[in-house]
C-alpha cells in the first residue's frame, strides 16, 4: 500500500473511531509500525491529527485563529453558554476563561446580575464593561492573541492573589484519555493556575470539541467538577466521558 493510500484510510479511520492505536493499524495492513509513526508524523504537521502516545487522535477544530473560531459552532457555543451562565448565583465570585465560548457566555449574563467576575481576558471584561452590576477585575500580562488571553509568569503570579466560587474554564480539546487539553503551554499553565483559585471548574466544551485533542494538557479529567455539552448523550464521546466518570452537564436550550 502506498503511503498516500494508507494516511488517507488513517484520516478515514480517525473521522470514524475517534483514534488509532499505531500498532495495531500497521498489523491490519501489514506494514511496519514505523512506516505508519512516519505517516501521522506527517498528518500531524499537517494540521490533520494530534499524535499521541502509541498513535493518534482528531485534532481540535478549536485551534484555528480566534476570528475564525468565532464562526465556529457558534449555536453549539451559545446552548453551552446558556447553561454555564445559569449556574452563576448572585454574590458569587467567578473566573471567567477567555475564548469564543467564554465570550459567549459573557454576552449571556443578565445585565442585573450582581457578581463579581475575573477574567484574563481583556475581550471579557469589554463585552462585562457595561453591567454595572457586576464587581470586574482584570488579571493582566502578556497576550496570547490565539485566545485574546494574558498569560505567562506575571498573569500566573497574579492568579494567586485571587479566589472563586466557580471557574468557567474553556479548551480546545476535551478527551475521556488524553484529558483536557489546549494549543500552548503557557495558556495552559495559567488555565491550570486559575483552576487551582477556585472551589469548582466547569468545563465549556461545544460539541466539536469533544473527542479531539490538542498538544498541551491543561487538567486531568479527574480535577474537574463537570463538562457542560449540548453534544447528545448518545454521542460516543459522551459516552467514553461517562465511564471515565466524568460528570455531564447537558446544554439543550
Amino acid at each position: 500500500m502506498l503511503a498516500a493510500q494508507r494516511k488517507e484510510l488513517l484520516l478515514e479511520r480517525l473521522a470514524r473511531e475517534g483514534r488509532i492505536v499505531a500498532k495495531d493499524f500497521a498489523a491490519e495492513v501489514r506494514t511496519s509500525e514505523d512506516s505508519i509513526r512516519r505517516d501521522l508524523r506527517e498528518l500531524a504537521e499537517a494540521g490533520l491529527c494530534q499524535r499521541v502516545y502509541g498513535g493518534a487522535l482528531p485534532v481540535s477544530p478549536a485551534v484555528a485563529d480566534y476570528s475564525t473560531r468565532q464562526t465556529v459552532a457558534v449555536d453549539s457555543k451559545t446552548r453551552v453558554a446558556a447553561t454555564a451562565a445559569a449556574l452563576i448565583e448572585p454574590g458569587m465570585a467567578v473566573i471567567l476563561d477567555g475564548g469564543t465560548t467564554a465570550l459567549a457566555v459573557a454576552r449571556t449574563l443578565p445585565s442585573t446580575l450582581n457578581a463579581t467576575v475575573i477574567t484574563h481576558s481583556p475581550t471579557i471584561a469589554a463585552a462585562l464593561g457595561e453591567h454595572s452590576s457586576i464587581d470586574l477585575f482584570l488579571i493582566g500580562g502578556r497576550i496570547f492573541k490565539h485566545s485574546m488571553v494574558a498569560s505567562g509568569a506575571a498573569a500566573v503570579e497574579a492568579a494567586q492573589a485571587i479566589t472563586a466560587d466557580i471557574f468557567l474554564l474553556g479548551v480546545t480539546g476535551v478527551h475521556h484519555e488524553a484529558g483536557l487539553t489546549t494549543g500552548d503551554a503557557d495558556e495552559a499553565a495559567m488555565k491550570r493556575a486559575l483552576s487551582r483559585r477556585s472551589a469548582e471548574t466547569y468545563v465549556l466544551a461545544s460539541s466539536e470539541k469533544l473527542g479531539a485533542a490538542s498538544r498541551y494538557p491543561v487538567l486531568p479529567l479527574a480535577e474537574i467538577t463537570a463538562v457542560i455539552t449540548d453534544a447528545k448523550a448518545t454521542d460516543r464521546a459522551v459516552g467514553d466521558l461517562e465511564t471515565a466518570g466524568v460528570r455531564i452537564l447537558g446544554a439543550t436550550t
